[in-house]
Order: structure tokens, then sequence, then C-alpha cells
């Protein structure tokens, strides 16, 4: 039975450093929650502190209706899956998924009932008499992760479970559990620096920094409407393209701001914004448009062309737009059949004005009004 998991100004000191910083949180029963950030953010210590590897400096942690801040790992109701398989190499698969429950004192047959749903519902039917010695690693993963689920238990914490697979095999296995947490309705908290993991898996994405809580909210809403700069530079591959300018005016329909490449005009509510006020101007890669030559376009910015990307389907266009950006160009995406040119051409760049994001010197987003302006070109 899924059960929530709420922190309540959670911290956690190492010391003198405070690895974890009053954070206070709320998962729902069944939710696929997913901490996201840089090394060293805090996400592995705040899953240990549910897990109770870990002893909260300050603050309380409940599991459904109890207060377990201080309650043993075992009696918390919770599985837990680490990065490292951590299965008993002379054990088979069924015994390795089995041993947990032998020894809490679980009968034989049911054992083997609950290795076999577990089994069924990974596909590990076929290979529950071979040692993990001859698995591949998306099948040790996903044993790892049956002798989680025939504990039943109320939480699932999985501690960075793909980083040991190869590219390919991440994104069977990212699928993989996708569907699991849909077939189990199970609430799942999972830990990862990549937010593309963040981005296909979470039904609410927890993004941290620095011990604290960024911003929380399903994956679209963070994507498309970023507290910071911080979570606007963090998700989305390649990242968000930040500019520094000006507000050279703002009224309630539009606001001109002033680039080292010319002006651009979003549609937006600027009511509030100080004309001369310095902003950050963000825009993510496919939010750019390559103009060919001809007429003047309104948000047409101009650059060199330093590097193109071809990926396939899509390419990626590193772009300088003075010699000071030479060495940290903006990036772009365009249509992999698409010509970029040579290094060192001359590119014509529009911006779409619907789409651009604003961040104060701070990092914060300067909010937008929900009406808009269309601005054509």
């Amino acid at each position: 039975m899924a059960s929530s998991v709420e922190l309540k100004r959670v911290k956690k000191r190492f010391g003198t450093v405070e690895a974890v910083k009053a954070v206070s949180l709320s998962i729902e029963p069944g939710e696929f929650a997913v901490f996201v950030g840089p090394s060293g953010c805090g996400k592995s210590t705040l899953l240990r502190l549910i897990a109770g590897l870990e002893a909260p400096s300050e603050g309380s942690i409940h599991i459904g209706e109890r207060d377990v801040t201080y309650v043993h790992p075992s009696k918390r109701g919770i599985a837990m899956v680490f990065q490292s398989y951590a299965l008993y190499p002379h054990m088979s698969v069924a015994q390795n998924m089995a041993f947990g429950l032998e020894i809490r004192g679980f009968k034989r047959e049911e054992v083997r009932a609950k290795v076999a749903r577990a089994a069924d519902i990974l596909q590990l039917t076929e290979l529950l008499d071979r040692k993990p010695r001859a698995l591949s690693g998306g099948q040790r993963q996903r044993a790892a992760i049956g002798r989680a689920i025939v504990r039943e238990p109320e939480v699932f914490l999985l501690d960075e479970p793909l980083s040991n697979l190869d590219a390919a095999l991440r994104g069977q296995v990212r699928v993989e559990l996708a569907r699991l947490h849909a077939r189990l309705g199970a609430t799942m908290i999972y830990v990862t620096h990549d937010q593309v993991e963040a981005m296909t898996l979470a039904s609410k994405i927890i993004v941290m920094n620095a011990g604290r809580v960024e911003q929380v909210g399903a994956p679209l809403e963070l994507y498309h409407r970023p507290a910071n700069a911080f979570v606007a530079g963090f998700l989305g591959s390649p990242r968000m393209n930040f500019l520094e300018g000006s507000v050279t005016s703002a009224h309630a329909e539009q606001v001109v701001v002033a680039l080292a490449s010319g002006p651009v005009l979003l549609s937006r509510n600027g009511t509030g914004l100080a004309s001369g006020a310095r902003v950050t101007l963000g825009v993510r890669p496919e939010d750019f448009r390559v103009l060919s030559d001809g007429p003047s376009y309104r948000n047409a910015i101009e650059g060199r062309l330093v590097l193109a990307e071809r990926l396939g389907a899509e390419t990626l266009v590193h772009v300088a737009l003075d010699a000071a950006s030479l060495a940290t160009p903006i990036v772009i995406k365009i249509a992999g059949d698409l010509p970029a040119g040579a290094p060192g051409a001359k590119l014509r760049l529009a911006i779409d004005p619907d789409k651009c994001h604003l961040f104060d010197p701070e990092g914060t987003a300067i909010s937008e009004a929900a009406a808009k302006l269309s601005v054509s070109a």
C-alpha cells in the first residue's frame, strides 16, 4: 500500500557543514518523486534521512501517519535500491530476491509466490535460476529492484540505480521503471543528477542546490516556468542560454530588452519593470530560428558559427554573438537536415518573443502575466 512522505524543516549537519538546510516537503501516495541536482547538492543525504540510514540534526520525517524520524530503517516500511546492485554472487536470482523474506520468517510458499509475482512483473521468470555473473547489467538491476518489490514496501527509495549502465541500457531500464511504477501504483522517491531521467520519470521533481530545495513541481511546469536561473539552466538539454541586457521600455503588453547584439521585444506584461533595470534574458535552444538573407526581422540578432554538432534528427549549432562569447557560445537547436554553414559563417537568428524568460540580477524569475500579446514579424 502506497504511503505519503512528509519532511518538516529537516536539517543535516556533518560537523560545521550543513548538507541539508531546513527542507520541508510533501510527497503524496503513489507519486514518483525525483530529487535532482548537481553532485554535492544534498539529494542522496536527503534520501538516506528518509531511509533512516542517517539521523536528522533537526526536523521530523513522517511516512504515512507515522513519525519515523528516529525509527530503525527495518521498521519504516521502505525498500531501497542502490547504485550498486549488491546481489549475493553465490545465490541465484530467486535466492537473492527471497533472502530478505526468509530471514524475516515468511513461509516458504508465501516467499515463492512473492518472488514469482515480482519476476513476472520484471520479466525475470526465465532468469530465476541464474547467478548474477550470468546476467547483463540491466538484468542485475532488475533483480535488485525485484528484491525490493517482494517486500511490498510503503515507499521505494532508489539512489541513482541506473548510473552503472551504458546509455542505451539506461534508456531501456528507464522505460521499465516507468511501467513498473504505473503497474504497482507505489510511492517512489528517486535520486539522480541526470535531468533527462528526472523529466521522463517523475510526476514531481524536486530540484536541489547546495542543500536547499530550489523548486518543486511537475516536469513541464518546471521546464516552462522555472522559479530561477538555476532551475532554468539545470532542466533542459542543451541548457538554456542566458543573455545579459537591460530594460529599455516596459508596458502592460510588452517589454523591450536591449542586448549587446540588439533589442529584443517580449510579448509579456512588463508592469513594475523599470527602464534601465538590469535583467538576464533566458532562451532555450529550440526557441531560436535561423533566418535566411532578406528583409529585416523583429528580434533578430547576429553571430558567427563556432561549431555544428549533427545528431541526425537535429543539429546543435554553437554561435558566438561577439568576440567575448567565443569561448562560451550560445547553443541553438535546428532540424538535422538544415544547412548550418562553415565555422566562422555569419548567422542571423530570430528569438521567439512568446517563449523568453526574464531573471533579475539575483537570478530570480520575473513573473509573467497570463495575458500575452502575439507579436508577428
